[in-house]
């Protein structure tokens, strides 16, 4: 499913027990200086990302000063972020002339402690290559360095490293618990071009060798993957990211299942399990 970008007014683009991705929560906040906002997500654990900006964020009383530090756009820098357990009341408030911050959360039955996570904690890998169009680097900010500390959540973003590649090849989904096959993942992505009037494209292929669905993303568009196979694309001349939120169903580490179709194609990338060992 395809949600186009709009003015959304700090209310949650998925909300809790959404119809097609119930174990994902997301929102964006546009704050100014000074200003804060305030929520709590009973059932689901989140984690605060500031895209731009800088913020305090205070967590039942736990104070994480200073988290974030991008300007002009989420290439400008590192990310940073703050793990809130289940249920948690939580304080965000913009230090910098403005804020947009993004909220992630997974569906978990069980209370945490919070944590920041500062950009010389982050998780990062990058593979493919120029000659394969599937170059891309990944910065895990709830990644497998956190994975005992959190319940059900995997926050991450993924770049296109030049220009006109594709991201999520070979093709693979997460939507049936059958391990260790597969686990069952919802997925929820927002988009960035560079500059910022660039596009591209969303497959989304529910069986193989059948046609599916093909959505075409632009500058803040939200992709939500309830089930199938679903690479993507940006457009030749652009730069694509993507914020992306992952909730389990059963378990924190993710099991994809590769497309049998496209399988071959894993011989072909340089340093594609290195990606696929990152998401636990």
């Amino acid at each position: 499913m395809h949600i186009a970008p709009h003015d959304n007014q700090n209310k949650p683009i998925v909300d809790v027990d959404h119809d097609l991705v119930p174990l994902n929560y997301f929102n964006i906040i546009k704050l100014k200086k000074g200003e804060s906002f305030d929520y709590a997500v009973p059932g689901y654990e989140t984690c605060v990302v500031p895209a731009t900006g800088t913020v305090d964020v205070d967590v039942e009383g736990a104070v994480y000063e200073g988290i974030g530090n991008r300007t002009v756009d989420v290439w400008d820098g590192e990310p940073e972020g703050v793990y809130v357990p289940v249920g948690a009341r939580v304080r965000i408030t913009c230090l910098t002339d403005s804020t947009e911050t993004f909220i992630a959360g997974a569906k978990y039955d069980k209370v945490l402690e919070p944590f920041d996570v500062r950009a010389d904690a982050l998780d990062k890998v990058q593979y493919g290559s120029d000659d394969t169009k599937t170059h891309r680097k990944i910065k895990h900010i709830l990644g497998s360095k956190h994975h005992d500390k959190v319940g059900r959540l995997l926050v991450s973003e993924l770049y296109t490293v030049g220009q006109g590649g594709w991201s999520g090849f070979p093709s693979h989904k997460h939507d049936t618990d059958r391990l260790p096959d597969e686990t069952r993942h919802d997925e929820t992505y927002n988009f960035r071009f560079r500059p910022d009037y660039g596009s591209g494209l969303q497959m989304l292929q529910r069986e193989d060798n059948k046609p599916g669905d093909a959505y075409h993303i632009m500058d803040r568009s939200t992709i939500l993957i309830d089930k199938g196979y679903h690479p993507c694309a940006v457009l030749p001349g652009y730069e694509m990211y993507y914020f992306t939120i992952l909730g389990g169903l059963s378990q924190r580490s993710l099991k994809q299942y590769f497309q049998p179709t496209h399988a071959a194609q894993l011989h072909t990338i340089p340093g594609i399990m290195d990606m696929v060992a990152k998401f636990k």
